[in-house]
């Protein structure tokens, strides 16, 4: 937990965590889990909400699909951090490591027949969040995703 001083005192990032199987049915519980936790923040509004929803949804799914792929369905661990001036989603799994710069980002302009099945995950992510971060060792691969917020009562960070 951190604290920053601001105007009307001390200000505190609040961490959120869940743990559930890499499961489809897992990714309705992550979207309703984001949306308790904005809840408790004044300053993210419906549209930060549904971007964190929408790159959870997108980053679980391939996890789910590629991560463990070949594997017993393991765990996948989410966590928000809400500052005062951005949230901060950390998606840690325990399957295959991926690098999301290696993959092609898609043609969004080129005609549906054109289009391969699938493959706007990570488009959708790039889009939705202001970072992107990818980190893994032996053990893990986490994904830092990083939203930053309208200010807050005009203050900045």
């Amino acid at each position: 937990m951190a604290l920053w001083p601001n105007t009307a005192g001390w200000i505190v990032s609040i961490k959120h965590q869940i743990t559930r199987a890499a499961e489809l049915e897992a990714l309705q519980v992550f979207r309703d889990f984001i949306a308790s936790a904005c809840q408790t923040h004044s300053g993210i509004d419906a549209q930060t909400r549904y971007d964190l929803q929408l790159a959870a949804d997108e980053a679980c799914t391939n996890i789910m699909t590629h991560g463990y792929a070949g594997l017993n369905p393991g765990s996948i661990i989410l966590a928000l951090e809400l500052e005062p001036w951005r949230v901060v989603m950390t998606i840690t799994d325990f399957g295959h490591a991926f690098e999301p710069s290696e993959t092609p980002m898609p043609d969004p302009g080129a005609a549906l027949e054109d289009r391969p099945t699938g493959g706007f995950g990570l488009y959708f992510i790039y889009q939705t969040m202001d970072e992107v971060d990818y980190k893994t060792d032996d053990t893990s691969n986490q994904l830092i995703l990083v939203k930053k917020l309208r200010s807050v009562a005009g203050e900045e960070p």
